[in-house]
C-alpha cells in the first residue's frame, strides 16, 4: 500500500509515533528529497534508537518529475509497503503527492495518509485573526497579470487567506498589500517551531519597518479577512441581468471575481 508522511516543519520533536513507524517499516521510501529524507531517518536512530528495515530504497519524486513518474506506475509497484514524504510539512500541500492519491484511487490501491505538522494551520493559528474560515493560495505567480489577479484574490476573497512566500519576493509582496490594502492587518511567521521562530503582526507598511531589510527564510503570510461587502454591492447575476455585451460583461466579472476574462467569456458562451 501507499503511506502518506507528514514530517515535522523544524523541530525533529513533532514527529508522530505513526509517522516512525511507517518510515522504519516501509520498504521503498519516495522523497521530495532524498538526501533530506536520510537525514531525517539518521537522526530517529541516534536520538530515538529507531530500527529501521534493512535495503531501505530510496526514489526521489519532486514537482519536476512526480507526473512522468506517475505515468510510467504499474499497480505491482504497491505490493510493497511505499511511503512518501516531502521535505517538511504534509504531502499534497504545495508539495507533490495528490498524483499519486489520485492513482491509488483510479487503481484501487489502498493508501493512508497520516496527520501531522502543517505550516498553513500552524500560521493561521498563531495569528489570532478571529476567523473560522480560511483560504489557502500557496504560492502567487512571480509576475504579470496572474500575479495581480491573485493578489485581488487573496485580499478581497472575504476569508482569512494563508500565501506562502519566498525571502526573494516578500518585500515586493509586502510593498504590493501596502498599496492595495494600506490599512489592512496581516500576520507573518518563519522558522516555525525552530530556535528563531519570529511572529509579525501589524500593517504591510509596519511590517517592511520593522524587517528592516532582513526577508531571509520561507515565509507564511496570514491576511486578515476583509470587511464583509455590502449587500448592495454588484454580484454576477446583476451583470449578467444588463443589456451588455457578453465581452463587456466577461471583463465585468472578472473584475469582482478575479477569473480570467476569456475563460468567463467561454462560459457565457
Amino acid at each position: 500500500m501507499l503511506t502518506l508522511v507528514p514530517t515535522p516543519i523544524g523541530n525533529i520533536g513533532d514527529i508522530s509515533l505513526r509517522a516512525i513507524d511507517a518510515l522504519r517499516s516501509a520498504d521503498t521510501l519516495l522523497c521530495e528529497d532524498t538526501r533530506v529524507t536520510k537525514k531525517l531517518i539518521h537522526i530517529l536512530k541516534e536520538r530515538y534508537n529507531t530500527e529501521f528495515k534493512e535495503k531501505q530504497k530510496f526514489i526521489a519524486l519532486h514537482s519536476h518529475n512526480e507526473q512522468s513518474f506517475v505515468e510510467k506506475l504499474s499497480p505491482s509497484f504497491f505490493e510493497q509497503n511505499i511511503v512518501y514524504v516531502s521535505d517538511a510539512g504534509m504531502p499534497g500541500v504545495s508539495d507533490p503527492g495528490q498524483a499519486l492519491v489520485a492513482y491509488c484511487l483510479e487503481h484501487d490501491i489502498s493508501y493512508d495518509v497520516l496527520p501531522g505538522a502543517n505550516a498553513v494551520l500552524t500560521a493561521f493559528v498563531a495569528s489570532g485573526f478571529c476567523e473560522t474560515k480560511m483560504l489557502f493560495l500557496g504560492f502567487l505567480d512571480h509576475k504579470g497579470s496572474s500575479r495581480s489577479e491573485g493578489l485581488q484574490r487573496a485580499l478581497h476573497s472575504g476569508y482569512t487567506t494563508v500565501l506562502y512566500e519566498s525571502p526573494h519576493r516578500l518585500e515586493k509582496l509586502l510593498l504590493e498589500i501596502a498599496k492595495e490594502a494600506p490599512e489592512r492587518e496581516i500576520f507573518l511567521c518563519k522558522e516555525l517551531s525552530k530556535k528563531y521562530q519570529r511572529y509579525l503582526r501589524g500593517t504591510a507598511a509596519e511590517i517592511v519597518v520593522k524587517l528592516d531589510g532582513n526577508f531571509r527564510g520561507e515565509w507564511v503570510v496570514v491576511i486578515q479577512a476583509a470587511n464583509e461587502q455590502n449587500s448592495s454591492a454588484v454580484s454576477e447575476n446583476d451583470i449578467l441581468a444588463l443589456d451588455l455585451p457578453k465581452k463587456v460583461q466577461a471583463k465585468l466579472i472578472s473584475k469582482i471575481t478575479g477569473e480570467n476574462t476569456k475563460e468567463i467569456y467561454q462560459r457565457l458562451m
